[in-house]
């Protein structure tokens, strides 16, 4: 009997995950799984994600047997959900990326204990000034640091790699923002789960 071909399949993903997600595949040896990233920029118009979504699942489910969009919700209000069943996909739980890196229960107690929460990962940190500072304008504008952040009371980051740099770093954003701090090593948390648990069953 011919040997049965491995299941193809494709991880569709923010490219704000993208090392975070390859990580996780390089640590399990899945060379049988593809990743393809949307740009990161996204996280900043997050009305323009299932639209993204949709474009490139037209154009991947005919050649994946299994695919997982790596995005929660993200901002789309309830909109990319539907749109990744339609084509028969699977997507990450949660409303954001942080709340699938924290974990629902730390998420959320993290949440009821302060709604005015500013939450940075290692991406965000890393790319702070483009993703955040130029991209609102407080580069040229500073007068609006308030207009955005006025209600808000603290950072929290949420941090993927044990790197004290980047520590240093996040507190640094928070100083600029003129907010409180607080670091939680969360590592990869419930992402790396619903990965796994997506490869595990696609075998």
């Amino acid at each position: 009997m011919p040997e049965a071909r491995p299941p193809r399949v494709l991880v569709l993903a923010c490219g704000a995950l993208a090392r975070e997600i390859r990580d996780v595949g390089v640590a399990n040896g899945w060379d049988h799984v593809d990743l393809e990233c949307l740009p990161a920029t996204l996280h900043n118009t997050p009305q323009e994600i299932p639209d993204a979504v949709d474009h490139r699942l037209q154009q991947a489910t005919s050649r994946y047997d299994r695919i997982l969009v790596g995005y929660a919700d993200c901002g789309t209000g309830g909109l990319l959900e539907p749109i990744v069943a339609r084509h028969g996909a699977e997507m990450l739980p949660g409303a954001h990326c942080y709340e699938f890196f924290a974990g629902h229960e730390l998420f959320a107690a993290l949440h009821e204990a302060e709604l005015g929460t500013f939450y940075l990962t290692d991406f965000l940190v890393k790319h702070f000034d483009r993703m955040v500072w130029r991209n609102l304008g407080l580069d040229r504008h500073p007068e609006l640091l308030d207009v955005y952040f006025g209600n808000y009371r603290k950072v929290v980051y949420l941090s993927q790699l044990a790197d004290g740099a980047l520590v240093e770093r996040a507190n640094l954003c928070a100083e600029r923002l003129g907010l409180a701090f607080e670091h939680r090593h969360v590592a990869y948390g419930e992402m790396e789960i619903h990965l796994k648990r997506f490869v595990e069953d696609a075998a």
